[in-house]
């Protein structure tokens, strides 16, 4: 019997996308960031951003290539702005909410309706809940969780930056399953994309993976392989979770 239903984060339990506005928006609050801490990168604002872009892509490279993430105090000294030579220590006193800062204003997040009826009627149903979530902010999802009013609802919150492990590192998915007290054959996993939330808790033995597709999908699953695991179950809205898991879960569904 299925028991335990872990979402991913952006793209699945919130909507998420970003474009020029948003890009433009972190530039200016970054900046405003550093130079209210002693930090003046002496470049054009152009500049700055496209120093700060190559940092974010050769990182992402690395880490979406090793499945590894390191936490803040690593990424931005020595990837996002390693170029601009700041002093470590002042900029290690602001790491963490330069992170979440990056989180909250590159992307433009907000909860996907239906989020908080959905993960209700599975807690009425009895099933255990939590989230497993890539994001280079320690802190970001607790608070974004608790924004949004749902954080109540999460017996456990996995991040990759605590973990050092990123979806579809097995090790993630597996961190979670202790942290639950869980088996992987009683869990559901729900995610945006395939290359991270279908093909990482099939690895592991999940008995059922959905995906709900998001602005972020295509771009994420660009080079996913042909032969790669389906999703059990694409849904449209979240609500449609809940009427799959009654249908293929009966024990777990309302008596008539």
């Amino acid at each position: 019997m299925l028991t335990t239903v872990l979402f991913d984060m952006g793209g699945t339990l919130e909507d998420i996308w970003y474009n020029s506005d948003t890009q433009k928006q972190v530039c200016q609050k970054l900046l405003e960031v550093l130079r209210s801490n002693g930090l003046e990168p002496g470049c054009s604002d152009e500049e700055f951003w496209e120093r700060v872009s190559d940092g974010v892509q050769a990182y992402k490279q690395w880490s979406e290539g090793n499945m590894l993430e390191k936490k803040p105090e690593e990424i931005w000294p020595d990837w996002y702005l390693r170029s601009f030579g700041f002093d470590r220590e002042k900029l290690l006193a602001i790491t963490e909410e330069l992170a979440n800062l990056w989180e909250v204003t590159f992307y433009h997040r907000e909860l996907r309706p239906g989020a908080r009826e959905m993960l209700q009627a599975l807690k009425d149903r009895g099933y255990h809940l939590g989230v497993i979530s890539n994001n280079a902010s320690l802190y970001n999802v607790f608070n974004v969780l608790e924004d949004y009013g749902i954080r109540s609802f999460m017996e456990d919150v996995t991040v990759s930056s605590v973990t050092g492990y990123r979806k579809p590192h097995p090790e993630i998915f597996r961190i979670s399953l202790r942290q639950m007290q869980a088996r992987p054959e009683e869990c559901v996993y729900v995610g945006d994309t395939v290359s991270r939330d279908i093909i990482g808790p099939k690895q592991v033995g999940f008995a059922k993976a959905v995906q709900i597709r998001s602005f972020l999908s295509d771009q994420k699953d660009e080079h996913v392989a042909l032969d790669a695991e389906s999703p059990d179950c694409v849904i449209g809205k979240l609500q449609d979770l809940v009427t799959w898991l009654d249908q293929i879960n009966p024990a777990k569904a309302p008596k008539a």
